[in-house]
C-alpha cells in the first residue's frame, strides 16, 4: 500500500496560482497512473486530472483544461498539480490518488486504490 500526502493548498485570490504536491511513500508508482480529484462542500467528488506512470500522457477535466497542469517526478515519487487562473469555483478539498492501471483517459475514481487525506484550496477575494 502506498501512502499519499498532499500539500500546497491555501487561500488565493481569483486569478492567482497554487502548486499542489502529492508525495508518495511505501512503494513507487511504477506502471500506475496518478490522479487529482476535488470535492467542494455539498458536491460529489469530481475528477480533475490524471498523469500516466511515465509522465508522458495527461488528461484533464474540461473545467480545468488550459489552466491546470499535472506532472510527475519519477525519481522523487511525487506528482504535482500546477493551478493557474484560479476561480472561486475551484474552491474544494483536493485529493491525489494512485493505482489506476488503465489508459489515463479512462481512469475512474474506482480504479484508484490509494488516496491522500486532501488539501484545502480556497479561491476568494
Amino acid at each position: 500500500q502506498v501512502q499519499l500526502v498532499e500539500s500546497g493548498g491555501g487561500l488565493v485570490q481569483p486569478g492567482g496560482s497554487l502548486r499542489l504536491t502529492c508525495a508518495a511513500s511505501g512503494r513507487t508508482f511504477t506502471y500506475e497512473a496518478v490522479g487529482w480529484f476535488r470535492q467542494a462542500p455539498g458536491h460529489e467528488r469530481e475528477f480533475v486530472a490524471t498523469v500516466s506512470w511515465s509522465g508522458g500522457t495527461t488528461y484533464y477535466a474540461d473545467s480545468v483544461k488550459g489552466r491546470f497542469t499535472i506532472s510527475r517526478d519519477i525519481a522523487k515519487n511525487t506528482v504535482y498539480l500546477q493551478m493557474s487562473s484560479l476561480k472561486p469555483e475551484d474552491t474544494a478539498v483536493y485529493y491525489c490518488a494512485a493505482g489506476c492501471r488503465r489508459v489515463v483517459s479512462t481512469c475512474q475514481s474506482a480504479d484508484f486504490n490509494s488516496w491522500g487525506q486532501g488539501t484545502q484550496v480556497t479561491v476568494s477575494s
